[in-house]
């Protein structure tokens, strides 16, 4: 076999491997992308067996007879799925669903899987607030608990430890979300200003204020 002929060969391999990793890689991706992010796919008030069998990340069954609450099993976003309502998080780490007598009750989670900087938390609470904007939600508390925003006196009370910011929303006489963001002490990064955004979800249970 002369040199040229090896040459050939070798190139050959080479070329014939990159294809076989290009089309796996290429395989995965289509595959990540069809079954999209592990999501939570709920209505408050429906039955807890519905939201299992139409939501792609896996959560256990409700118990029957009781109140309690049960996390989903892999790293999921919310699907909110009220007609009127809904809106979407990003993927959560740590997300809880409260359950009433196998219906869905309540919702509180932190929608990251990180603590964040300053300006990926706002990025998230922002486009929390714009969703429910476009859905009809309301401030609760305009005054007392305004939106949060991203100016320069809201970043300087977002970095006051003994601060941070609370809002309020309400869908109708249906729903009420209280968003937080504040900041977290990170161990894995001690020198950096890290973020949690904390969402909450249920039935109004802080009056709305006066006009």
């Amino acid at each position: 076999m002369t040199l040229r002929q090896k040459v050939g060969g070798w190139r050959r391999v080479v070329a014939i491997t990159f294809l076989a990793i290009l089309a796996a890689v290429t395989l995965s991706w289509t595959v990540q992308w069809l079954r999209g992010e592990p999501e939570i796919a709920l209505i408050r008030g429906e039955p807890w067996e519905d939201m299992r069998q139409r939501s792609s990340a896996k959560i256990s069954p409700a118990i029957s007879g009781h109140y309690w609450f049960h996390m989903p099993k892999s790293d999921a976003r919310l699907r909110f799925i009220d007609p009127q309502y809904g809106f979407v998080t990003p993927l959560a780490r740590f997300f809880t669903i409260s359950f009433d007598n196998e219906r869905v009750a309540s919702i509180r989670m932190s929608p990251q899987i990180e603590p964040l900087l300053l300006d990926d938390a706002l990025i998230i609470v922002l486009d929390l607030q714009e969703q429910w904007r476009r859905g009809g939600w309301v401030p609760s508390n305009p005054r007392s608990n305004p939106p949060i925003a991203d100016t320069p006196e809201w970043r300087a009370r977002l970095r006051d430890v003994n601060k941070g910011g609370r809002t309020f929303w309400q869908a109708g006489d249906k729903h009420q979300a209280m968003l937080i963001l504040h900041r977290f002490k990170d161990n894995k990064r001690p020198t950096e200003e890290r973020y949690m955004i904390t969402l909450a979800l249920a039935n109004p249970w802080i009056p709305r204020d006066a006009e």
